[in-house]
């Protein structure tokens, strides 16, 4: 039952939440994957690193995918960025390089991070 209800809960918080705070539901969700990838790997289960590497690769592909690149200068290089995040997750994968994941950990985080202070301010109101 508790599974039940909690499933229920992330998808209501889902369905409700603004296109910025589901920006940063993604970022963090995309930061714990890396995060639980590296630490699987760390300890030799390659299986559990591997589904993780996949989810943070099925995330990546969703960002890239919503990213309007003409709306802002950033556009072309943070789609770069998600291309080249996504083929270090898919070597990393191949390969079980922790390496490759902490590389990409050490741009996913101040993304995360930026998205989450960004949409912290648009919720804010005008200062």
């Amino acid at each position: 039952m508790t599974a039940a209800l909690r499933a229920r809960y992330v998808n209501e918080s889902v369905a409700t939440a603004s296109p910025q705070r589901l920006l940063v539901m993604l970022y963090d969700r995309l930061a714990l994957d890396l995060q639980r990838a590296q630490t699987a790997l760390g300890e030799g289960d390659r299986v559990a690193a591997s589904e993780q590497l996949m989810h943070a690769q099925d995330i990546v592909l969703e960002l890239h995918g919503t990213l309007n690149v003409d709306d802002w200068d950033g556009g072309p290089a943070l789609s770069s960025l998600y291309t080249w995040v996504h083929s270090e997750l898919v070597m990393a994968n191949v390969k079980g390089d922790a390496r490759r994941v902490a590389d990409c950990r050490t741009v996913v985080e101040p993304l995360r991070d930026a998205w989450s202070e960004a949409a912290a301010l648009l919720s804010s109101g005008p200062v």
